[in-house]
This record gives structure tokens, C-alpha cells and sequence, in this order.
């Protein structure tokens, strides 16, 4: 099985993220992606959060969601998230990524 997505982390997401990285004193986060049957109005169908112990699933504590995404290409065994809705973002700068 193999797939290609992509997922977009706001920068702000980011900064909290960092932070709170620095101030738990860790090296680093795990994210869990979720992968969707249905794709929402955006054409999205990937869902990115804060990986949660079995602990904190349990006690139904709120995920911290970081990103979205959509899964853009497949081997044929994983659907591509059809887009519903034109997104009108552009970029506005010159930078590489």
C-alpha cells in the first residue's frame, strides 16, 4: 500500500507546539494522522493531532489538532481526496517551500 498526502501546520500552531516542547523539556512530539473515507468541504480527508496515551483516550480528553491535509496520490488501495470547494490561498513570497 502506498499513498502520498500533504498536511499544513499554521505557523502558530507551530510556536505552541515549540513552546510547549521547551517548557515540558522534551525533544521532540508525536503526531498522529488520521485518514478519512470522506473528504469535508475543503477536500480534505487527513487529520493531524497530538499522539494521546491509551490513558488520555480513555478519559476522553480533547485532542490538540495541529493540521489538515489530503491525501493527493495512491497505489489504487487508498481513496484521493476529491476537492469540493476552490481554496483560494496564494503565495506571497520567494521563498523555497
Amino acid at each position: 500500500m502506498a499513498s502520498l498526502s500533504s498536511i499544513y501546520l499554521k505557523k502558530e500552531t507551530l510556536k505552541t507546539l515549540y513552546q510547549t516542547l521547551e517548557k515540558k523539556g522534551e525533544k521532540g512530539i508525536e503526531i498522529t494522522i488520521s485518514i478519512g473515507e470522506e473528504t469535508n468541504d475543503y477536500g480534505q480527508n487527513l487529520a493531524a493531532y497530538v499522539a494521546q496515551t491509551k490513558e488520555q483516550r480513555a478519559s476522553k480528553l480533547k485532542r490538540f489538532y495541529v493540521g489538515n491535509g489530503k491525501t493527493f496520490w495512491t497505489d489504487g488501495t487508498i481513496q484521493v481526496a476529491d476537492k469540493k470547494q476552490e481554496s483560494t490561498q496564494e503565495s506571497e513570497d520567494d521563498l523555497p517551500f
